[in-house]
């Protein structure tokens, strides 16, 4: 088949890798145009441009697939399928029906239970015991087109974000080779997706971080994991900002005010929550590298002592 694929981050760069690797030809790769990043804020190729570069495939970075340009460019590569993942822009219907077998998405989730643009994180946030990667046929609606083809993996109890992020990618590109060959084979069986069953992913924020310590300890703990490493989780003490980056459920009820530092150890900063209580084992202060606990009481710092209360 020609394929043509569509994405920007390191999710998709590792679906574009796989169907290289499978020796799929692929004619042409879009991109989201390069963003400023950085001190300097120079210029930065996401990592798909960067992967079709080193491998001179060649690369489109419209700012939009809705002018006409844009669409005759995509209709010059004649595309028999586009293969998008997380590319971050819209495809109109006239897009959609370029390539000769449409358009299929990666979707880091089992649809349809999170539609949207973060259904990695929104899954571990919200106790989910499974996640994994839907390939679907793509429509107009978000998310919403004919499911093709799953896999699924366990969320542990220890993942992070970026551990089941980093999961799912080495899924996606597995699942989209093995997609395809169902394509070319024929065997493939659209399933239409149960809108009741849907949720939104909504996107990440700064302020999804904030830690509101009178909700249970356990929901807090998916907070941190499921935010780590983005947006991260935090909370203040006065003037301090303090990111809380690992911890562990406390089943104890103190019947302090929730944020109330209960006890202050080289295992950990025991927190008091509206339910329970989380020891807060790893920490990054405002102008500091992440460290542990053991390593802010070495350093002398007077910071998270006994009755002092987090906002």
């Amino acid at each position: 088949m020609r394929l043509v694929f569509a994405g920007t981050p390191d999710f998709a760069a590792t679906a574009l890798r796989a169907l290289l690797a499978y020796g799929h030809q692929i004619v042409g790769v879009y991109s989201q145009p390069d963003r400023p990043s950085g001190r300097g804020r120079k210029l930065i190729p996401s990592p798909v441009k960067q992967l079709a570069l080193e491998q001179k495939l060649p690369v489109y970075q419209p700012e939009s697939l809705r002018s006409t340009d844009a669409q005759a460019e995509l209709k010059a590569l004649a595309p028999d399928l586009m293969v998008v993942a997380a590319y971050g822009l819209v495809l109109p219907r006239s897009v959609l029906d370029t390539p000769r077998y449409g358009c299929l998405n990666i979707h880091a989730s089992l649809l349809p239970r999170w539609r949207g643009a973060a259904p990695i994180q929104r899954a571990i946030a919200a106790g989910d015991t499974e996640s994994g990667i839907t390939i679907m046929q793509m429509a107009e609606g978000l998310d919403t087109g004919d499911m093709l083809y799953k896999s699924t993996t366990t969320i542990a109890p220890t993942d992070t974000g970026g551990s089941l992020h980093d999961r799912l990618a080495e899924m996606g590109g597995d699942a989209i080779v093995a997609a395809i060959k169902g394509l070319e084979a024929g065997t493939l069986t659209p399933e239409p997706q149960d809108d009741r069953q849907a949720c939104y992913a909504h996107k990440l924020t700064k302020h999804d971080g904030h830690i509101d310590w009178s909700r249970p300890a356990r929901e807090i703990d998916r907070q941190i994991r499921a935010f780590n490493p983005y947006p991260g989780s935090f909370t203040d003490l006065d003037q301090e900002r303090i990111r809380i980056q690992q911890g562990t459920v406390l089943p104890i009820n103190s019947g302090q005010k929730p944020g109330t530092v209960l006890a202050r150890a080289r295992t950990g900063i025991n927190i008091a929550c509206g339910e329970g209580a989380l020891r807060v084992e790893r920490l990054q202060l405002s102008g500091s590298r992440p460290q542990s606990v053991s390593d802010l009481i070495n350093g002398g710092k007077a910071l998270l002592l006994p009755g002092q209360e987090l906002h």
